[in-house]
């Protein structure tokens, strides 16, 4: 077996967890085994001789626990909620953008087995993985790429994207995806604990999405979106990009946005990918996406809202400003742009707060946003007076933070409030127990939600920890 298996969460019915395993061969991989019976290995593509193939499978939701799969002669065991608690790890930024900053897998991978560790004592039943789960930086390096990047602005956005083009890229994100699941670190987390995953812009290359429509719409970039894309789907969906399974609300794959339900929790994540330009974050059909994934869990106590970028953030006004003024695309512009309270998305960013607030206190659901991206920890807050939305942004599990002085110039601009929109407040809150804003360390997520709604956050960083465990975070502002 190259890599594998990827456990992935495809919906909780009928007392049944719904599950899919992802694997790579080189031969037709066993019949997957459980205590009701065996599954047969469907196949979803294949390229130079490796076979990626699914299983799909069930395990109970309740009862006596964990429930064991095999497959020839590996066995694993999963965890399913008892009582009603719901037990859940979130990741994001698991790389960094150049080569060398690890001297080992350990070192890289130190934060996923203490993941792990924690896991074995107290198992977790999903893992949330919110985004840029591959470093793609790396697809620059390779020959064919590096040649096209050195030539004139003009010539890079008329070159057609070659045969040798696509290949290299193919094999740049298959290779890179197995490579990345066969970490020993990473592989027996993921074999146990089903994942739910969305990608960002290192998953298919760095800001996309951020860059001038010339570039977007160039030959190349549209044929990496083209190559990244398919990958994205066989790796982190489990599935063909065209044929989507139950819970994602294009099963053409258009976009990529999901909602799912355990028990009274919803976990709900937007594309903020698929259809973004310099202007756009989502368009019609990431928005038509959200409204239908919120009507189907306005039945929950609890929802979990994935966004990628955080809906709380530092703003740089100024320095946005400063790059516009600059002719061409400045380094560290497109981080600019990503972000949700950014020049360019102020109005987007503003409707998204106001339909999660008009969600919560409409419906009597806590609504708590997950977020990465941003190398740091941090806990922000939004309300309107009549709901309020907490942000827990956890990254990166191995994207080291920025430096200490970058750091601290974000933690005073981060003492102001947000300028949001009249009747709306926005804002980062000290993290609880350390006094500062940002948590400056790689951390990853840890989430309790009991089976009244309360919910119970841990930032589990390399040099600190912070605990959150507030009223506010039980239940809607009324």
């Amino acid at each position: 077996m190259v890599m594998g298996p990827v456990l992935f969460f495809r919906g909780a019915e009928a007392g049944a967890w719904r599950l899919s395993a992802l694997v790579v061969d080189r031969a037709v991989p066993p019949p997957l085994r459980t205590a009701a019976g065996t599954v047969d290995p469907v196949r979803l593509s294949a390229w130079r001789g490796a076979t990626v193939y699914r299983y799909d499978f069930a395990v109970p939701a309740d009862g006596p626990g964990p429930h064991a799969y095999s497959i020839g002669e590996g066995r694993w065991d999963v965890h399913t909620p008892a009582g009603g608690s719901l037990h859940l790890a979130y990741t994001a930024c698991n790389g960094t953008e150049g080569d060398g900053a690890w001297g080992s897998g350990r070192e890289r991978n130190e934060r996923w087995l203490h993941l792990a560790a924690a896991h074995q004592r107290a198992p977790f039943h999903l893992l949330l993985q919110g985004g840029d789960q591959l470093y793609a930086d790396a697809l620059w390096r390779t020959p064919v790429f590096a040649q096209w990047r050195r030539r004139p602005a003009g010539p890079h956005l008329s070159t057609p994207f070659t045969p040798d083009m696509d290949e290299a890229a193919r094999d740049f994100y298959f290779e890179s995806y197995c490579r990345l699941w066969a970490q020993p670190e990473l592989a027996p987390v993921l074999a146990s604990i089903p994942s739910l995953m969305m990608w960002d812009d290192h998953d298919i290359v760095d800001g996309w999405g951020s860059y001038d429509d010339d570039w977007q719409q160039s030959p190349v970039f549209r044929g990496l979106w083209s190559a990244a894309r398919e990958h994205f789907a066989l790796f982190q969906l489990a599935a063909r990009p065209e044929a989507l399974p139950a819970g994602f609300s294009d099963p053409a794959g258009r976009h990529f946005a999901w909602a799912f339900q355990a028990g009274r929790v919803g976990i709900l994540a937007p594309d903020l990918r698929s259809e973004r330009n310099r202007g756009r974050v989502m368009g019609e059909a990431g928005w038509k996406a959200l409204e239908t994934g919120l009507a189907g869990l306005s039945g929950c106590h609890h929802v979990l809202f994935l966004s990628s970028v955080p809906l709380v953030n530092v703003q740089l006004d100024l320095l946005e400003w400063i790059f516009a003024l600059v002719p061409g695309h400045q380094e560290w512009q497109d981080d600019l742009i990503d972000q949700w309270p950014s020049l360019a998305h102020r109005d987007e960013w503003v409707r998204l707060l106001r339909r999660l607030l008009a969600f919560s206190a409409g419906q009597g659901v806590t609504v708590t946003s997950l977020s990465g991206e941003i190398h740091l920890g941090s806990l922000g807050l939004v309300t309107d007076g009549m709901a309020e939305i907490h942000q827990l942004t956890s990254s990166g599990i191995v994207h080291p933070p920025p430096p200490a002085h970058v750091v601290a110039v974000l933690e005073r601009i981060a003492a102001r409030p947000l300028r949001a929109a009249a009747g709306l407040s926005a804002r980062l809150l000290p993290m609880p127990g350390l006094g500062r804003r940002f948590l400056r360390t790689r951390n990853w997520l840890e989430i309790e939600i009991a089976a009244d709604g309360a919910l119970a956050a841990t930032w589990h960083g390399r040099d600190a920890t912070a605990c959150l465990r507030r009223e506010a975070l039980e239940r809607p502002s009324s």
